[in-house]
């Protein structure tokens, strides 16, 4: 990103540029991890109705109609951060290992979805969420080593998912222990 002096009405004004390249990651990145939101969504949808309602849940579970707006949210961060670093270029070593760490997780975060409501499975979802925390820490890791923004992009989908470990974990005491 770079800032320019502009001209806008007649206005000399200062304002944030991208580079055309850093667009095209981005919007691709913004795809893939959207995509994954919208496939888990599906996958979730018919369970959040059913066995979900009949689960017993923690105190501190959010309302239904909360998440989806959060994990849009995230899903967006997640894009963002993750096109900065693929901007930085493939042949980049530290680029490849921060990008492999996201791919990683982002395959975790839809697997999560998939066990816990798809199988209905809350046992082996705590198990896949265990797993999604330490790859995404692994991820933050990597992004701050090539780009500091993308990390702390991150940090609001770490917090959500440890929140949703508890949830999780709640879920699992109070209807499988």
């Amino acid at each position: 990103m770079l800032w320019v002096e502009k001209n806008i009405g007649g206005r000399n004004c200062v304002v944030l540029c991208m580079k055309k390249n850093m667009f095209f990651t981005i919007a691709v990145a913004l795809v893939l991890c959207l995509g994954v939101g919208f496939l888990t969504g599906q996958a979730t949808q018919l369970s959040v109705k059913t066995w979900y309602t009949t689960l017993e849940k923690p105190f501190f579970t959010p309302p239904n109609w909360l998440f989806a707006p959060v994990w849009t949210l995230l899903y967006v961060m997640m894009g963002v951060a993750a096109g900065r670093i693929w901007h930085r270029g493939l042949q980049n070593k530290k680029v490849k290992t921060a990008l492999y760490f996201f791919g990683l997780q982002l395959l975790f975060n839809g697997l999560w979805s998939i066990v816990f409501f798809g199988l209905r499975n809350p046992i082996l979802g705590m198990l896949v969420i265990v797993i999604l925390l330490f790859l995404i820490l692994k991820t933050v890791q990597n992004f701050r080593r090539v780009d500091r923004l993308a990390a702390l992009l991150l940090y609001p989908y770490l917090l959500w998912v440890g929140y949703a470990s508890l949830l999780n974990g709640g879920i699992v005491v109070l209807n499988f222990v």
